[in-house]
């Protein structure tokens, strides 16, 4: 929702259709807020979409479907909007998704890059993961991270492995 902040009156609302058919494993159906770039509201959603919003109408520019929520891919993370990107993370892990940062182009939705918390095959670190468990070895980003300007750096915490609710593996 937007909200005049003198007055408290509500100015537009926005819901994502569909909301009660979204899969969510093992955490609740929140949304931790948004990000704002110039005069557009960046939103992620459960079904796993990035959705750019008018600030001033609440009139939807874009959308974009960042994964498949019927794998247990799910955004929670409040998205993070700088230098005319959108970096988002997905919620997931317990569902042994392999987690994953994007940045999506401010304007359009477009995907400019994604980067695997988990490496894969012939990236550093892939020979510590055996099998094939990176596929599933989670790793979600669900939390915002942060931007230091002076490093030109992007900070963002890892989250739990997967299946986190049976020890024995």
């Amino acid at each position: 929702s937007a909200i005049d902040a003198r007055s408290g009156r509500s100015l537009w609302q926005y819901t994502r259709p569909n909301q009660d058919r979204q899969k969510t494993i093992g955490f609740g159906k929140v949304n931790r807020g948004v990000a704002i770039l110039g005069d557009t509201v960046y939103v992620g959603t459960l079904d796993c979409y990035l959705v750019a919003l008018d600030a001033h109408s609440g009139a939807k520019r874009w959308e974009t479907q960042v994964e498949e929520n019927r794998t247990g891919h799910a955004i929670t993370v409040a998205p993070l909007a700088l230098d005319g990107k959108v970096i988002v993370g997905v919620s997931g892990g317990e569902a042994g998704i392999r987690g994953f940062l994007d940045a999506y182009d401010a304007n359009n939705g477009e995907r400019v890059w994604r980067f695997y918390t988990i490496p894969g095959p012939g990236e550093p670190g892939n020979d510590t993961w055996g099998g094939d468990s990176w596929k599933t070895g989670a790793g979600p980003t669900w939390v915002t991270g942060v931007f230091d300007s002076e490093l030109d750096t992007l900070y963002w915490g890892v989250g739990n492995p997967g299946p986190d609710w049976n020890g024995d593996v």
